[in-house]
């Protein structure tokens, strides 16, 4: 069998198009997620803080400065604050899947017979 007869029968199974529709729904669901985290959650732990906006901190390792041409050479840093906003999103987006998945798998127990 040609590969491409093979690629044409995956691409019209249901599983294919299945995965797509959960893959676009999932790209939907993370900036929903990274909206809750940046716009919801990080401003009240960030204020609880001391007023600390966490897309801001970061550990500069050398300042921006400007060459012998005058071209701007920007500064190097490592955004820590950024990188915790990604971790906390990270979070509870396997929170969710983890939920969904345990909430399918106690549906699929039910479904079943009891054993004798």
């Amino acid at each position: 069998m040609g590969m491409l007869k093979e690629f044409k029968e995956f691409a019209v199974k249901g599983n294919a198009l299945d995965m797509a529709v959960g893959i676009i729904i999932g790209a939907a669901f993370g900036k929903i997620v990274s909206s809750l985290v940046n716009d919801v959650i990080m401003p009240p732990i960030g204020m609880l803080l001391g007023g600390v906006d966490f897309k801001n901190l970061q550990l500069t390792l050398k300042e921006a400065s400007t060459s012998a041409t005058g071209e701007v050479i920007p500064a190097v840093a490592m955004r820590y604050g950024l990188f915790i906003n990604t971790v906390i999103d990270f979070l509870i987006v396997a929170f969710t899947i983890f939920m969904v998945i345990r909430t399918i798998n106690r549906l699929s127990n039910m479904r079943q017979p009891a054993k004798a």
